[in-house]
This record gives structure tokens, sequence and C-alpha cells, in this order.
């Protein structure tokens, strides 16, 4: 007999609930036991392997720790990596460098070929939709979604400029910022001047 693997035991839970939207405790508490049950072994990362599920498009993210399995949806996804000829080239177009901060691999900061639009949202692998990150904006950028990352950065930078007396920065900064104010992106996020 085969023995089960950690993702297929979560795709059994969500393929046994479709069309439900599932929080991450409801997955993890039934996953953990039968894996354990079927294997005599403990399932130690469950939400890692909820996440990569995701991320290979078998899975919707509906909300932060929320996920649902809809057949129609998942078989209709065709995710797309970059060729490695689209990474060079793309990585090329940026000069090497993080088009968030500007670092590069003569700062030695590991660089990641990102997808602008998310591959898992219908972003496709064109020169286009590609970016070159730091692994710590990539790491941001999955975390927050890309609005986020740049106001957050763009306070930072009025922040520091302000610290040092630069006006020209902070101006620079405060039009960016009130962009952002005015068009309503990420307002939760609060800029006090």
């Amino acid at each position: 007999m085969k023995k089960i693997t950690q993702s297929e035991i979560v795709m059994e839970y969500f393929k046994n609930h479709p069309l439900r939207d599932i929080k991450h405790p409801e997955v993890v508490d039934w996953v953990t036991q039968e894996y354990k049950k079927r294997t005599g072994e403990i399932f130690r990362d469950p939400d890692r392997q909820i996440r990569k599920l995701h991320q290979q498009g078998l899975l919707i993210k509906v909300a932060k720790g929320v996920y649902r399995f809809d057949t129609n949806l998942v078989q209709s996804k065709n995710l797309q990596d970059f060729s490695e000829k689209q990474k060079k080239e793309i990585l090329a177009r940026d000069n090497y460098r993080c088009v968030m901060c500007g670092r590069g691999l003569k700062d030695g900061v590991e660089l990641h070929v990102d997808h602008i639009k998310p591959k898992d949202q219908g972003g496709e692998a064109t020169i286009e939709n590609g970016q070159t990150l730091c692994s710590i904006h990539n790491f941001q950028k999955k975390n927050y979604n890309q609005t986020e990352t740049g106001k957050k950065m763009f306070i930072r930078l009025y922040e520091k400029a302000k610290s040092i007396d630069d006006i020209q920065t902070m101006n620079f900064c405060a039009e960016i910022l009130d962009v952002f104010e005015r068009n309503n992106i990420n307002g939760h996020i609060e800029w006090k001047k």
C-alpha cells in the first residue's frame, strides 16, 4: 500500500469539502490527526503545505488563513513560471538590481525574478509581467500586496529624509504619498506628515 503524502491528505480534506471557505485550524486539526493515524508520523507544518497547494493553484485563498477548493476554477488555472531565458532577460533589463531598493548581487543580495501580477491571480510569465526583487522585497510582496509594500517604503524614506532635514527627498515622498491618499490606496496604512 502506497503511503499517503502530506499534500495528498490536505487535498483529500478540501476535496471532501468543495466550495466551502475553510479556516486553517479546521484543516490543520483534521490533517494532523488523520496523518498520524494513517502513517504513525507527525505532520510538522500543515500550514506550509496549505500555502504551497495554494501557490500551485490547487486551492483558492479567500482571505488570510481561509482557503477553498473549487474544481472548476482550479482546473482552469494555468500557472506559468519564467523560463531561464526570460529570467536572464528580466534581470538584465533591471540591471541586476532590486526594483524596490536598488541593491543587487554586488551588494551581496540574493535576487529573484518575480511576477508583478502573481501567477495565482492569472499573472502570465511574460517579460512585461516580470521584475527583479531582492529576497527581502520578494518576501514582503508575498506578505503584503505590492501597493502596501510601496507605500510603506515611501513612508520609511520620508521619515529618514525628515530625520536628516533632506527637504528635496521629503517633498518627493510627500508627492507620492499624497497620490496614495487622493486615490484611497491602502488607506489603512497611516502616514503622518
